[in-house]
């Protein structure tokens, strides 16, 4: 026997030299893998991004080992420096890092594709029942979304306010927000918060610093879109582009997830558009939080009552919903695309992380100023009062899911 095919020691000849399969099949297989679990979760992940992150935490870091513990903590917190839906942007990025720029639009949709086509049906619904109808069905999900808001704004403020400006900054922002209500104001405050936070960078300890090799193409295409949608809006005005506009324009400028989007949508299409009235809106509202999946899927509900008026009956409703939907996602991922190349040394700056604390607590003050904006048009009975009173304590209870509130009040809507 020649020197080459002795055994290996320690080794018996029955386990050598196992067949090893192709890189390449090995990593279709993890992928489609991965696709399934990102559909379970948008089947099952309930409760908003921090019951998304735990369950990510659970499903595809403990189980399926597609990352570390702490490199899922980092991609949230690189995804909450940019705009956009915090758990749908980590779970693209995930898949972004596992399989590139392919497999992170798969993620995306399958993903988002339950909530949005759920969202789709309740807005195609509510325009053809009788208005009357729906509104005795839903008249407990209302006062019950406004509890949602309340309690959003409770937990939001206790994570990121801990300092005094912090808490000047909350509260100028939710008083600004209340009594101006106008769209362009909430931007300019999240802009204008992170950058009084940022001459407290010294405070922060500093780390060595690695030049930055940036790609722009993603940066460019998300800028590109974002001015072309804006004039070819005002070019044509047609409905469906400008809808498209208004959607990929909150996208690229909310920061703190679907919460803040509650207060930008309201005040936009509601209160100064008039694409929905404020009771369809509420019910919309609560609708989201009782589905899993993302609560920016309520842009494709949106989408779909303004094209009412457009009159092109359901196939335009279908479109408008496609057009929220897409407007709304898009620029989050086309974001979290470009800067997850060179995160790794952005990080290490401490003007980006002193920034973050101001923009924080705007976001924050923006949920508090949604609590009372979105009370308003409820009637001022002592149910609606008990009702959000209940669902707030309920949900500081954190021992029953939130689809289980909605759904209580949608069954005591349907009998009584």
């Amino acid at each position: 026997m020649s020197r080459l095919s002795l055994p290996l020691p320690n080794t018996p000849p029955s386990t050598q030299l196992p067949p090893v399969r192709p890189p390449e099949r090995v990593r279709r297989g993890r992928n489609l893998i991965f696709l399934k679990d990102a559909a379970t979760l948008g089947l099952t992940a309930f409760g908003g991004p921090q019951a998304h992150m735990a369950m990510m935490l659970r499903l595809l870091v403990d189980k399926r080992r597609y990352l570390s513990a702490a490199e899922l903590l980092e991609l949230t917190a690189l995804c909450q420096i940019l705009p956009g839906p915090t758990s749908t942007q980590t779970i693209t990025a995930i898949g972004f890092r596992l399989g590139g720029p392919n497999l992170a639009y798969l993620t995306l949709l399958v993903w988002m594709l339950p909530a949005v086509t759920f969202m789709t049906v309740a807005g195609l619904t509510i325009s053809y029942l009788d208005k009357d109808l729906v509104a005795r069905l839903v008249q407990y999900v209302q006062p019950v979304a406004v509890g949602f808001v309340a309690y959003s704004a409770y937990k939001i403020a206790e994570k990121v306010i801990h300092t005094k400006t912090s808490v000047a900054l909350m509260v100028v922002a939710a008083m600004l927000v209340y009594r101006f209500q106008l769209p362009w104001l909430m931007p300019i405050l999240l802009l204008a918060g992170g950058l009084v936070t940022t001459f407290r960078y010294r405070k922060i300890p500093q780390e060595d610093k690695i030049p930055l090799r940036i790609e722009w193409a993603n940066f460019a295409l998300w800028l590109g879109i974002f001015v072309g949608a804006a004039l070819l809006g005002s070019y044509t005005k047609l409905l469906p582009v400008r809808l498209f506009e208004n959607f990929y324009r909150n996208g690229s400028l909310v920061f703190g997830g679907g919460q803040v989007l509650a207060p930008l949508f309201y005040t936009e299409f509601v209160e100064f558009k008039n694409y929905l009235s404020a009771e369809e809106f509420l019910s919309g509202y609560g609708l989201t939080q009782a589905l899993p999946g993302p609560n920016f899927s309520f842009a494709a509900y949106i989408g779909a009552l303004a094209m009412r008026r457009d009159g092109s009956g359901f196939d335009g409703q279908i479109l408008g919903a496609l057009v929220g939907a897409a407007g709304i996602f898009m620029p989050g991922t086309l974001l979290i695309f470009f800067l997850i190349r060179f995160w790794d040394q952005l990080k290490r700056y401490r003007v980006v992380k002193a920034s973050l604390e101001g923009i924080n607590a705007v976001s924050a003050g923006l949920v508090c100023a949604a609590t009372f904006l979105l009370y308003h048009p409820l009637p001022d009975t002592p149910v609606n009062l008990v009702l959000i009173a209940v669902t707030f304590l309920v949900l500081l209870w954190e021992k029953i899911p939130s689809y289980l509130i909605v759904g209580a009040a949608l069954l005591a809507g349907i009998l009584f």
